[in-house]
């Protein structure tokens, strides 16, 4: 339905008189409505557009630094990708996308940069390297003694290996053939940095199939036997052709090129190879090849596969792990963007290289007793199950393995010194790794000790500390290399398959710690970053290193030398752009010169506050508020949100204790925040929806409006809002969230929902938290399904859906049904459906497409002319 609106005029003064600039479309300079109508690319007002192509891709965090500790990488940008690349065909295979053309990865294709620079850890002067004109780069990569760097260069045919010297910025091309990275997108340094391993291009490769217009039968699919708990989605393979095409796009050569002359040593015979991982002296490998049978209801990433280690010369020295295809039967459930995979645990853990060549290295524990499951080994009798720390070693038979160590509790993690003499372990609640199964959840004691291999009877303890004491977490253990833990916390037994050696004072006798300390109240004071030394014979513990957080946060990003207590720290303020220091001697030498490209942003007023729900629920909201804006002005707001469930108030409690008061603002293309530019206030609630694990959804209704209702209760009180002028949106769940409230609640007269789902009986077998299906949760099914509720829409709804969205459970096709049942229903919409686009925008185009129709559906349907400010006078 078209309808026509009213002049802007009164309320583009309004704005005026309260020191607020208007988007183009308010001033009269662009009709929304014909925005809103443009069946081209639109663009946003200039400041909006601004905001959203900042170059901040030109700031430098310096943590990828060079082994040797005298440089850092940092690959340019150049901005969201632009629509003759975007655009570029490419094959879709069963959620694998490739750039035929260029023989890789369409990632590859869109998501490079234009330059690297590195930058001097003594100084912070820059140097660039050489890249070949018009190319893309990607995949910059030091080398194993830090003198020289390799990278990705990328040309709309090929892709092709160069090598730089990080002090000129010279650098030659090293592979004669291109490289085929559509499987494996990476390549990796070997042989004490002398050989890079790849996979190139077959030689004498057949042509790419070309498919026949005459159909050589329908598409078929059959139920197997048993309950396959798959999910819906978008990708999958259908036909013969495809999987043909899948195998000619998947065979490649492994190969070892050597940096100084080219030469290239292939390994086996060409292979649907997915990965490989090399000994540090390059003579084995560890491979994994796809395997037939193909699927047609699991996208590629699911299909079988082998692991092996392989030989110098291509011959199979034994098999690690043999996969089936994960189909889902037996709650063996695929791995696809959204999903988990499945929680059956390998035998053999952390499998790895050990870095002096030896071999690998895995942990193994004793089969469980006879008639007792895994799942109830791990949870009641792990601690009388041995749990070993294997080394296998070539020719990679029975005779070459071998126990280094053996514990009597499962051990969580255990890694080595450099020298290999020592061994360092981690012990947790229930036994599991973090992320593994019987790993997260259980309460209980964490140990950290170490063991010297030359007498493993005696153990050092580290650290002993209550896994479910937030506070009390020593922190994480520092690994060779230089780089800092993620995040800085988890204790340092960390999770999952990480590989590396432990960071020892040069004397052996010391480990360093490395994480955060966190106020119970983290609006009075921000996080403090540090680094402990401990010797771990005495566990006697010093702290070398403590930051300030007096209005400021600042951490050790990168570790040139331990023992010197040298490092690189960042820097950051509320009003300040994260810069890097090198702190050596007691000096400070600034190394970057970042650029806060949004200054209008970062001075933009912000609030952040609890509110309580009617039944006694406390949760946080973050408001941010025009530049100059005077208290007591009421404003049109946009609420932008994504619920989350929980099981009570200390479950959501956990949430907040690492906000940090002191960290400089960050914003991306699509920051909601911007819209204060246009006289918005924008609200980002929390908005927690409470229930007994499994059962949450249970409340989902009702707490969604509890939420949105105590928000606005709050933000009317503190005279922030007018509440006859507000919007509501949301990304993914946020937009199945945002079309609930708007067909439950009469609070929003405006909608922006982008990429989601609004029928949950399209997801029968699951989504999100619930692990409910539809037929045993009908209910809760059909009332989260606002498609089933359109007639109840109270104000206008713009959709956004990428085409290609891959997500698990927002297929494109979601937002045309509902638009034709808005249509049908005489409700106001307007749909955008984004060509070549993902689970969520990422070209130019399309970034600024959005905004210029986000504002303008905004200033229709917030900026009313007849709506004025409501204030103290005229209450």
């Amino acid at each position: 339905m078209i309808r026509i609106f009213r002049s802007l005029a009164v309320s583009a003064a309004l704005f005026a008189t309260a020191g607020f600039t208007l988007s183009a479309a308010a001033q009269g300079q662009a009709d929304p409505q014909a925005v809103l109508a443009d069946k081209g690319f639109v663009t946003p007002a200039n400041d909006i557009a601004n905001l959203a192509l900042a170059p901040r891709y030109l700031n430098a965090t310096l943590t990828d630094v060079s082994p040797n500790k005298r440089w850092f990488i940092h690959e340019v940008g150049d901005g969201p990708v632009t629509m003759d690349r975007f655009s570029k065909d490419f094959d879709e295979l069963g959620g694998l996308f490739i750039d035929y053309s260029g023989n890789r990865s369409r990632d590859l294709t869109i998501r490079t940069n234009i330059g690297i620079n590195i930058i001097s850890a003594a100084d912070g002067s820059v140097v660039e390297m050489d890249v070949p004109t018009g190319a893309r780069v990607s995949n910059a990569t030091w080398s194993p003694d830090g003198a020289r760097v390799a990278f990705y260069v990328h040309t709309d045919t090929e892709t092709h290996i160069y090598v730089g010297d990080p002090a000129t910025g010279d650098s030659r091309q090293v592979t004669r053939r291109p490289v085929l990275a559509t499987m494996v997108t990476g390549f990796e340094w070997t042989s004490g940095s002398s050989e890079i391993a790849t996979v190139l291009v077959p030689n004498r490769r057949s042509e790419r199939p070309r498919p026949s217009r005459i159909p050589s039968g329908p598409q078929v699919k059959q139920t197997e036997d048993g309950k396959n708990m798959l999910r819906t989605y978008a990708s999958l393979m259908a036909t013969p052709y495809d999987e043909t095409l899948l195998e000619w796009h998947a065979t490649g050569q492994l190969a070892v090129v050597n940096v100084a002359n080219r030469n290239v040593t292939e390994m086996g015979a060409p292979a649907m190879i997915t990965s490989f991982d090399f000994a540090p002296n390059g003579q084995h490998a560890r491979i994994e090849t796809m395997q037939k049978p193909f699927s047609y209801i699991v996208p590629v990433r699911s299909f079988g596969s082998l692991e092996e280690v392989w030989g110098r010369n291509g011959a199979v020295m034994a098999e690690l792990e043999r996969t089936e295809t994960q189909t889902g039967l037996d709650g063996n459930l695929p791995t696809a963007p959204g999903v988990g995979g499945s929680d059956d645990e390998p035998d053999r853990r952390q499998l790895g290289w050990r870095e002096d060549g030896s071999g690998l290295t895995f942990l193994q524990q004793e089969p469980a007793p006879a008639g007792e499951t895994d799942t109830q080994a791990n949870g009641r009798g792990a601690a009388r199950r041995a749990d070993k720390v294997m080394l296998w070693a070539p020719p990679f038979d029975d005779s070459s393995l071998s126990v280094v160590y053996q514990a009597s509790a499962r051990m969580a993690s255990a890694r080595f010194s450099s020298d290999h003499q020592t061994l360092f372990v981690t012990e947790r609640p229930g036994g599991g790794e973090r992320g593994a199964p019987g790993g997260n959840g259980a309460s209980g004691t964490v140990k950290e000790y170490a063991v010297d291999l030359s007498a493993p009877e005696t153990t050092y303890s580290i650290a002993e500390y209550a896994s479910d004491d937030f506070y009390a977490n020593p922190g994480s253990l520092l690994l060779e290399g230089g780089r800092v833990p993620a995040g800085g916390r988890g204790g340092f037994g960390g999770g999952g398959n990480d590989q590396g050696t432990v960071q020892t004072s040069a004397d052996g006798r010391f480990v360093y710690l490395y994480g955060n300390t966190y106020n119970r109240d983290p609006m009075a004071e921000g996080p403090k970053n540090f680094l402990d030394r401990v010797e771990f014979r005495t566990g006697e513990k010093s702290r070398v290193f403590e930051s300030s957080n007096d209005e400021q946060y600042e951490r050790i990003i990168s570790v040139l030398d331990v023992d010197a207590a040298s490092f690189v720290v960042s820097t950051e303020t509320p009003m300040e752009v994260e810069q890097s220091y090198r702190l050596s001697d007691g000096r400070r030498i600034a190394l970057t010169r970042n650029v806060d490209y949004s200054p209008e942003m970062t001075s933009a007023p912000r609030q952040r506050f609890t509110v309580e729900r009617p039944d006694g629920f406390r949760f946080l909201v973050n408001v941010t508020l025009p530049p100059g804006y005077e208290e007591g002005t009421r404003l049109p707001a946009m609420f932008w949100f994504y619920p989350r469930e929980y099981t009570d108030q200390e479950n959501y409690d956990e949430t907040a204790r690492t906000y940090n008061k002191n960290a400089f603002p960050n914003f991306g293309t699509r920051s909601m925040q911007y819209l204060v530019q246009q006289g918005y206030a924008v609200i980002e609630p929390d908005a927690p929806i409470i229930g007994d694990a499994g059962q949450m959804n249970n409340n989902y209704e009702n707490d969604l409006r509890n939420n949105l209702a105590a928000v606005i209760d709050e933000l009317d009180a503190r005279e922030i809002i007018d509440r006859r002028r507000l919007g509501l949106g949301g990304h993914s769940y946020g937009a199945f969230s945002t079309v609930n409230a708007m067909v439950h609640t009469p609070f929003f007269k405006a909608g922006i929902a982008g990429d989601g789902n609004y029928n949950r009986t399209f997801t029968p077998l699951m989504f999100q938290s619930e692990r409910r299906v539809l037929w045993d949760a009908k209910d809760v099914y059909l009332s989260m399904s606002p498609l089933l509720y359109a007639n109840n829409m109270t104000g206008a709804l713009l959709m956004y859906h990428g085409m290609h969205d891959q997500n698990v459970g927002t297929a494109p096709d979601h937002s045309p049904r509902l638009f034709h049942a808005l249509n049908g229903l005489d409700k106001e919409a307007a749909m955008y459906l984004y060509p070549y686009e993902d689970h969520g925008p990422a070209s130019r185009n399309t970034i600024l497409d959005l905004w210029g129709r986000w504002t303008a559906w905004l200033d229709v349907h917030l900026k009313d002319a007849t709506t004025q400010p409501i204030t103290e006078d005229n209450d």
